[in-house]
C-alpha cells in the first residue's frame, strides 16, 4: 500500500502537470471508485451528482496530509477573487493499488482505469486518469474545513500531521505514543497518532533506532520513542528522494516510472537476509494482522514488549 514517500512523489507530478488547469469532463468507468471500502453500493444518482460537481472547476495545487491526497479547487460560478480559500477539494485516495497517471485524450485506456477527468491546459487537452485494480481507492468531493493553519478535507480531519508536515510536533507526538499500552508498531501505523507510516516505513524506522516492533511506549523511555520517530522522517525522506518503494507494476509515478528505494531497504521484505549491521538473518513475525521485518539480535526482546 503507498505510503507517505510514494503519494508525495505523486503529489509532485500532479502539482507539475494539474495545477492551474480547468476541467472540462468527467468520466466514470466504475461507480465502486466513488465509495469508501466500506461503502461500495453506490447509489446511480452518485456518478451524475460527481460530474456535475467537477465539471468547469479550476485545481490548485494538490496538498497531501499523510497518505491523503486532495486538490483544491475554484468553482467556475464563484464570485470571490482567486486570492481567497477555496471551500471544497477533488479527494484522491489510492487505496492499495491506485494510480494516478496523466495520457494524451488518445492514448488507450488501461483495463483498470475506474474514472476519467479531462483536463484544459494552455498546451491542449490531457485527462488525468485514475487507475485501481482492487478499487480499495477512492475519488470524490468534500468540503475544506480549518485545521489550524491548514484546510483539509472534512472526511480527513481526524488524520494527524505526518512527520514531513513543517507544523508536525514532534515532541508533542512522542509523548502521545508514550501514553499507550499497544505494540509500538501499531501505535506508528495509527493514522490518529501520526499519519504517513505504513508498514513498509514502520519496520525501517524501528530498525534503525534498535527496536523491537512489540516493544511497549508506556514502558519505553521517552528518548527511545524520539529516536524512532526521527528515523521514520528521515527514512521517508530518503524513500522521497528515491521516488518512493515500488515491488511491483501496482505503484507508479504520473507518468508511469516507478521508484526504486525498495533498493535501500534494511528489514522490510528482507526475511532470512542478513541484517547489514549486524549480519544475523532478519527474521519475520505477524502481529495485529501484518507481517513485520526486524534483527533478532539488534533489536532484542525484553520483559517491555507485548504479549
Amino acid at each position: 500500500m503507498p505510503e507517505l514517500p510514494e503519494v508525495e512523489s505523486v503529489r509532485r507530478g500532479l502539482e507539475d502537470w494539474i495545477t492551474g488547469t480547468r476541467v472540462t469532463a468527467a468520466r466514470v468507468l466504475d461507480p465502486r471508485i466513488l465509495g469508501t471500502t466500506s461503502q461500495r453500493r453506490i447509489p446511480p444518482e452518485a456518478v451524475g451528482a460527481f460530474a456535475e460537481a467537477v465539471a468547469g472547476i479550476s485545481l490548485r495545487t494538490p496538498e497531501r496530509r499523510g497518505k491523503f491526497l486532495w486538490v483544491p479547487f475554484d468553482r467556475p460560478d464563484r464570485s470571490e477573487t482567486r486570492s481567497q480559500l477555496p471551500s471544497s477539494a477533488l479527494t484522491l485516495h489510492l487505496g492499495m493499488s491506485g494510480q494516478l497517471r496523466v495520457h494524451a485524450p488518445q492514448d488507450e485506456l488501461h483495463r483498470h482505469t475506474r474514472a476519467v477527468l479531462t483536463l484544459e491546459r494552455a498546451e491542449g487537452l490531457r485527462e488525468l486518469r485514475f487507475l485501481d485494480q482492487r478499487i480499495f481507492g477512492h475519488i470524490g468531493v468534500d468540503d475544506l474545513v480549518q485545521d489550524g493553519p491548514d484546510a483539509v478535507p472534512r472526511g480527513s480531519s481526524h488524520i494527524a500531521r505526518d512527520p514531513l508536515d513543517v507544523h508536525w510536533d514532534a515532541e508533542a507526538t512522542a509523548r502521545v505514543v508514550q501514553r499507550s499500552g499497544s505494540a509500538l508498531k501499531s501505535v506508528l501505523m495509527n493514522q490518529a497518532v501520526v499519519s504517513g507510516i505504513g508498514n513498509i516505513y514502520a519496520d525501517e524506522a524501528l530498525h534503525r533506532a534498535r527496536v523491537h516492533p512489540q516493544s511497549i511506549p508506556s514502558r519505553m523511555r521517552i528518548s527511545r520513542i524520539r529516536r524512532v520517530l526521527e528515523e521514520s522522517r528521515i527514512v521517508m525522506l530518503e524513500a522521497l528522494a528515491q521516488g518512493g518503494t515500488s515491488f511491483d507494476e501496482l505503484y507508479v509515478h504520473v507518468n508511469g516510472e516507478s521508484g526504486y528505494f525498495s533498493h535501500s531497504l534494511n528489514a522490510y521484505g528482507r526475511t532470512g537476509e542478513p541484517c547489514p549491521r549486524c549480519g544475523r538473518p532478519i527474521k519475520r513475525i505477524t502481529f495485529g494482522g501484518r507481517g513485520s521485518h526486524f534483527c533478532p539480535r539488534c533489536q532484542r526482546v525484553n520483559r517491555g514488549h507485548y504479549r
